[in-house]
């Protein structure tokens, strides 16, 4: 051999949670596995941050490069450096009359806007929605805080009981942004909690193209629903 050093890429996609992070992270051959048997709650003060024990959102989904037998703790260090950067530029430019008192509420919002859409043109929507709601003292009311709080129980398809069950993520049982991120939110998650738009929508629901329908009012949210309801039984029936 030459002598020079193998780089290897490793890649996290936004919307992914801590432990889909480190089971990509084991799954790779090249990497010096050092942190197997390393709880989550330790792999923070691990890296000198001061932020706790629950790492969920720390760490920013992009494409790493590390050499052959690079450190897992390594790659991390990168992805925890990098989502402190974004972090930082998200909250120094935020819409300034915004509740969030804290970037690390501005990370639990854009963590759960990551989870609701997958259109960056939605993402100002989302937040707006969120934003109004906390400003009114509304439950958030939205699925992905309570299929993380379900864990390991969650299995694809959530139930009328599920979100009647109270958990710390359950945002139908309780008010206000859960206690940590959802997930690992990118760069159009973290700008859009931070700069919500302003309309007056208080609701949203899926529609048939991969998007969302919102809505102002109740009434027009359960207009919004039936649409869907019947657009999916269409496409059941003639697919």
């Amino acid at each position: 051999t030459s002598g020079k050093t193998i780089a290897h890429k490793i890649r996290f996609l936004e919307g992914w949670n801590f432990k889909r992070f480190r089971e990509e992270l084991q799954n790779n051959p090249h990497i010096d596995h050092t942190l197997l048997f390393v709880p989550d709650k330790d792999i923070l003060s691990i890296l000198g941050a001061s932020e706790g024990t629950h790492p969920e959102g720390y760490f920013f989904p992009d494409t790493y490069q590390f050499p052959n037998r690079g450190k897992d703790i390594d790659v991390l260090r990168q992805a925890y450096d990098l989502m402190q950067k974004n972090l930082e530029a998200a909250w120094a430019e935020r819409d300034k009359s915004i509740a969030l008192k804290t970037p690390y509420e501005l990370l639990i919002l854009a963590s759960i806007i990551e989870k609701e859409t997958a259109l960056d043109s939605e993402r100002r929507q989302v937040s707006g929605v969120f934003h109004r709601r906390l400003a009114k003292g509304m439950p958030l009311q939205t699925d992905p805080t309570v299929i993380y709080g379900m864990g390991d129980q969650y299995n694809g398809r959530i139930y009328k009981s599920d979100l009647r069950r109270d958990t710390p993520y359950n945002t139908y049982t309780r008010k206000g942004l859960p206690p940590t991120p959802i997930a690992m939110p990118g760069r159009a998650s973290l700008m859009a909690a931070g700069q919500p738009d302003n309309s007056r929508a208080l609701y949203f629901v899926a529609d048939s193209t991969g998007g969302h329908t919102f809505s102002d009012t109740y009434q027009q949210h359960l207009q919004a629903v039936k649409v869907y309801r019947q657009q999916q039984a269409k496409a059941k029936k003639d697919p």
